[in-house]
């Protein structure tokens, strides 16, 4: 299972093809005039808009540095870079040195608080960038910057008065928000923490080390052992925690879980417990159609609540086909190169996680140049 493997090719997909698949994905997220949801704002700034929620995010922000630093395009990073700094990043009080998680489309902020799965996919795009284009100056020193949000994620608290880390300093797990005492299991990503042990301050490498395998024992302890399962939002004990009004665990955030253990598992190499999650799911999904897709708890049992992503779901099962030992795994992959992108109000999400489960199954995911 190494880095460059054409996933596609067990269903007879050749690596030219995937490839085309990759960059016309690309392309209409970025380019498309009617599907697109890269939004130009200023003559050197751009966004990700949320679709479904006309803002933009830190999410989406950090994800389209990621998408743009593995297709080689320095110019829209910068663009989204300057947006991120610009309009987001926080100037003074308690969030000083975070970025405000939304905010409207020409910059005015919907919130105040951070979101830390926007500042980790910051720093490791970041990185990315000053390996694949080196390192410029300001904010386009592209490692200092990514060194200076992870120390304020890690020492918030000793840094700004008020302040609290993203990371819990005694578990080493990273919280929903700085403010919480519980996770959100789709926010741990153990090979982004095993780059920042090499290449953050040194002296809190060690601390990076810790947290890629905390967050791997909390993927496993947070996964239901029989339908492999995550809930969107967690204990630190691993159990659900039922939020913003849902009675139910297995919805949006927690689709990224797969995505992340497959990703984990072809830069860093296969884990038992990975491989029992991601069968689970392919076992537990095998035979239902996407569009009866629901929300679940996570020991399976299904809800009248549709989900409101299904392209998501589709793509993240295929993605753990890269470790899953199911007998249905082939059928994953065959199911989401024939699945389209999605269309409409709802498509930002989806095809986030359709373009970041392609690339890695195309082998071009890629954790250093």
């Amino acid at each position: 299972m190494k880095e460059g493997t054409n996933w596609f090719s067990r269903v007879g997909i050749n690596a030219e093809e995937v490839q085309e698949r990759v960059s016309e994905c690309f392309r209409t997220i970025f380019e498309d005039p009617e599907e697109r949801f890269f939004h130009e704002v200023d003559a050197d700034s751009a966004c990700m808009v949320d679709t479904g929620n006309v803002d933009a995010r830190t999410e989406g922000m950090s994800y389209g540095m990621m998408m743009c630093v593995q297709m080689d395009r320095r110019d829209l990073f910068d663009r989204l870079w300057q947006f991120s700094v610009r309009y987001m990043l926080q100037k003074q009080g308690k969030y000083a040195g975070y970025f405000a998680w939304s905010v409207n489309l020409e910059g005015k902020h919907n919130a105040e608080g951070p979101a830390p799965d926007g500042e980790e996919y910051f720093a490791m795009a970041l990185f990315l960038a000053s390996e694949r284009w080196g390192d410029g100056s300001g904010i386009f020193d592209y490692g200092a910057q990514a060194r200076e949000i992870l120390r304020h994620c890690v020492h918030q608290a000793e840094m700004v008065p008020g302040g609290r880390a993203m990371w819990d300093g005694n578990n080493h797990l990273i919280r929903f928000v700085p403010e919480a005492d519980y996770s959100d299991p789709s926010y741990h990503l153990p090979h982004f923490y095993e780059v920042f042990a090499e290449r953050a301050d040194p002296e809190d490498r060690p601390f990076w080390k810790k947290a890629a395998e905390a967050s791997r024992k909390y993927l496993a302890l947070s996964a239901h052992p029989g339908t492999g399962m995550s809930p969107e939002y967690a204990e630190y004990d691993g159990t659900p925690r039922f939020m913003f009004g849902k009675n139910f665990g297995y919805y949006s955030d927690a689709y990224r879980v797969a995505m992340n253990i497959a990703l984990d598992t072809l830069w860093f190499g296969p884990r038992e417990e990975y491989g029992k999650i991601a069968a689970h799911l392919q076992d537990y999904f095998h035979g239902i159609p996407e569009e009866e897709y629901r929300a679940y708890q996570i020991d399976g049992t299904p809800t009248d609540e549709p989900a409101m992503h299904p392209v998501a779901i589709t793509a993240t099962l295929a993605a753990a086909s890269a470790v899953s030992g199911s007998e249905w795994a082939e059928e994953y992959l065959r199911r989401f190169w024939e699945t389209p992108m999605r269309k409409g109000n709802r498509r930002y999400y989806d095809n986030c996680l359709y373009f970041f489960c392609l690339l890695m199954l195309a082998g071009m995911y890629r954790k250093e140049f």
